[in-house]
Formats: C-alpha cells, sequence, structure tokens
C-alpha cells in the first residue's frame, strides 16, 4: 500500500509537471506567433526588408524565437523561480563538451538519415531548407539567428522549463525522454511531406534533443546546450548553403 501510494503521488506530480510544462510551451508559441508576422510587417513599412523577401522571413523567424524567450522569462517572473534554469560562467571542460556536442549531434544525424534511407524512409524538410533552397544565401543570414535566438531560446524552454519542471517529480531519465518527446513533436509543424515522413522528422529531432538534454543534466548550465544546439544548427546551414552553391559536389 505505501509502495502504491508513493507511486501514485509520483504519477500526479508527474502529470501536473508535464500540464506546468505544456502550457508554457503553448505560451511560448502564442508569443511567437504575436510578434513574428507584425514584427516582418514593421520591417517592411520601415523600408528595412521587402515583403516578398528572405529579410521579411528572417526578421519572422527571429521574433519567433524573441516570443519564446519572452514566454520562458515571463513564466520565471510570475512564477519567482529563477532557479529553474541554472546558468553559470562557462569553464574549459564546457567548451570541449560544447564541441564534443555539436560534432555527436552532427554524426547522429547523419546516422539516423542514412538508417532511415536504408529502410525506405524519408524525413521531411523544415521551412528553412525550403527556403534556402530557393534563395540559398537565406541559409547564411539565418546563422547569426539560430547562435544568438534560436539555439539558446528552444534550450531555455525544453530543456530549461520543460526539462526542468519533469526532473522534479519524475527524476533526470524521466525528465530528458519526456522533454525529448515534446521537443520532438513540436516540430513536426512546419515541416513538408507526408505525415510518415513529419513522423520521422519528428523522431530524429527528439533523439537529437535527448542528446541535448543529457548534456545539459551533466553540466548543470543552460548555456552549454544552448551553443551546442546553435553550433549544429549553424554547421547544417553551412553545409547545405555549401552542397546549393556548388561549393561541395
Amino acid at each position: 500500500m505505501v509502495a502504491e501510494s508513493a507511486t501514485s503521488r509520483r504519477t500526479e506530480g508527474g502529470l501536473l509537471r508535464l500540464g506546468q510544462a505544456l502550457l508554457v510551451v503553448f505560451g511560448a508559441f502564442l508569443c511567437a506567433s504575436a510578434l513574428a508576422l507584425p514584427a516582418a510587417e514593421l520591417f517592411s513599412d520601415l523600408g528595412i526588408v521587402r515583403p516578398d523577401g528572405i529579410g521579411s522571413r528572417v526578421v519572422s523567424t527571429a521574433f519567433q524565437f524573441v516570443g519564446f524567450g519572452l514566454a520562458v522569462l515571463g513564466y520565471l517572473v510570475v512564477t519567482n523561480d529563477w532557479g529553474l534554469i541554472p546558468l553559470r560562467r562557462p569553464t574549459g571542460r564546457d567548451a570541449l563538451l560544447v564541441v564534443a556536442g555539436i560534432v555527436g549531434l552532427l554524426a547522429a544525424q547523419f546516422l539516423l538519415g542514412a538508417l532511415l534511407q536504408a529502410v525506405g524512409v524519408g524525413a521531411g524538410e523544415n521551412q528553412v531548407v525550403t527556403t534556402g533552397r530557393r534563395a540559398p544565401e537565406y541559409l547564411l543570414y539565418m546563422i547569426p539567428v539560430t547562435l544568438l535566438l534560436v539555439g539558446p531560446a528552444e534550450e531555455l524552454l525544453f530543456r530549461g522549463v520543460v526539462q526542468g519542471l519533469l526532473r522534479r517529480a519524475l527524476g533526470a531519465a524521466g525528465a530528458i525522454a519526456i522533454a525529448s518527446a515534446v521537443f520532438g513533436l513540436v516540430h513536426v509543424f512546419g515541416v513538408s511531406g507526408s505525415p510518415g515522413q513529419q513522423l520521422a522528422y519528428a523522431a530524429i529531432a527528439a533523439l537529437l534533443g535527448g542528446v541535448l538534454g543529457y548534456v545539459y543534466e551533466r553540466t548543470g548550465n543552460i548555456l552549454v546546450p544552448s551553443v551546442i544546439h546553435g553550433g549544429y544548427n549553424a554547421v547544417l546551414f553551412v553545409v547545405q548553403y555549401a552542397a546549393l552553391t556548388g561549393a561541395i559536389g
């Protein structure tokens, strides 16, 4: 009876934390939607970007992740739960982990892609790659955006808030697993392809999120997965740009 009661409390606590985390994720998408299009329209009205140009898309993407960051900040302000997301000055060990993490994610991406191809399953294509095929220079504009905004904002949200809240009820392993699953599922949005291809993309994103979650738990510093995430995306954009422009065969 005591064991059953403890298990029940653990389950209830996990569901409560998951509910809190999903509310923050929902709020982040609301903030992103509220900022992205108006920001692009404002920059267009000011003559900074063309309404139908890639600059408008870059601005929209950038402010989408500003919205993510504001949602996380709003949650921390309202709850006064600043200890949820540990932050400290990175060490030399952290720098080595960043390099190893970027290389590891790239290797995992390659291996997972090859495995899916071997079984005849293709992964969907996200909007950045789709736009980059039409206008390769867009990928270069996205490099600073992913380093400064995408990586940090997504890590603050999914590793910092989602994984952090779940850890309090489920421990590190359970938190990593569920946070990574949520991370993968939200990446279905904005991915082209069949439902199977979208799910394959989500599965890859979830597995990569698991690596980031593990690194976060090992370092206790949100900066480390943020830099790994941004650096990984940036390397992919450079490689895709080089392939599209003929710099590499």
